[in-house]
């Protein structure tokens, strides 16, 4: 008898000794694991010190975003397939062009000049009009600096609409383990542990049918942006996350002021896998 209960006491001895956390030293970020507990401890990149520019980040948006613009015009001769010709002056009626013949509702009508009922525009779009935006290398990296540390600052995060009331800290690095989960089922766990089910949940109740002709081309719903996670490598990580609504995956080598900042509002919540977040300072040292 008193030797099983050694046994188990020692079996309890060794399930409290897995769930005890580390400490972490004041300056220093916890890394959590998969289940929601400290397990080490990183200290945080010069580039998180950057300051704050909302004003370069639009910027750095907007450049990204004119990139995916469709250049658009119009048939140069639209509007000019008739007949219509002015009479001239002198006759007591307006120098509009008019439809030629007679015995028609049409003859006599105006058409061709701008105002007119099948007339050509004005000033149409032309195809040829440059819509890029440009922006300045050194700007550019200004601006990813700048969204990355906002994405480690609450009050910002807080003031883009996530949910993060049960979030513990801020910025939230996970250990390498999260790059390898390959079910959505366990990264809805995992996201849930670590504080996230309100800002989940958030996400899923902005679905909405868009209002317009978006519906028709390709864009029927809506929805907020959720979570961005930031890893090192090419896991299985990124198909996991594919079919939770607002969540993204992308790597660290290529992030961007539009993932960090969609709609040029920096602050997103975003999640760093601990090799993801060692690179950082690596990039920005």
């Amino acid at each position: 008898m008193p030797k099983i209960e050694l046994e188990e006491e020692a079996e309890e001895e060794e399930e409290a000794a897995e769930v005890e956390e580390v400490s972490v030293k004041p300056g220093n970020l916890p890394i959590y694991d998969l289940r929601g507990r400290v397990r080490g401890e990183v200290s945080p990149p010069k580039v998180l010190a950057t300051p704050i520019r909302p004003d370069v980040i639009k910027r750095a948006v907007v450049a990204l975003q004119s990139r995916r613009h469709q250049p658009q015009g119009r048939d140069p001769m639209a509007g000019k397939r008739t007949t219509a010709q002015s009479l001239g002056v002198g006759l007591g009626i307006a120098r509009i062009p008019r439809v030629k013949g007679r015995g028609t509702p049409r003859a006599g009508q105006g058409a061709f000049a701008p105002g007119t009922v099948g007339g050509r525009l004005a000033h149409p779009p032309v195809a040829w009009k440059n819509i890029l935006k440009h922006i300045n290398e050194k700007e550019r990296k200004l601006a990813l600096k700048s969204a990355i540390a906002a994405s480690a600052q609450r009050e910002l995060v807080e003031a883009r609409g996530h949910r993060i009331d049960a979030v513990k800290s801020l910025p939230l690095v996970v250990q390498d383990e999260l790059e390898g989960i390959k079910r959505t089922g366990t990264l809805r766990m995992v996201l849930r542990v670590l504080g996230l089910q309100a800002e989940l949940e958030r996400v899923e109740e902005s679905r909405k049918v868009r209002s317009g002709k978006g519906k028709l081309r390709g864009r029927k719903l809506k929805q907020k942006k959720g979570p961005l996670i930031v890893v090192q490598g090419d896991g299985t990580l990124r198909r996991a996350a594919s079919n939770i609504p607002g969540v993204d995956v992308a790597k660290v080598e290529s992030l961007n002021a539009e993932l960090l900042a969609p709609g040029a509002h920096p602050g997103r919540l975003t999640i760093w896998s601990e090799s993801a977040f060692k690179r950082l300072g690596e990039l920005f040292s």
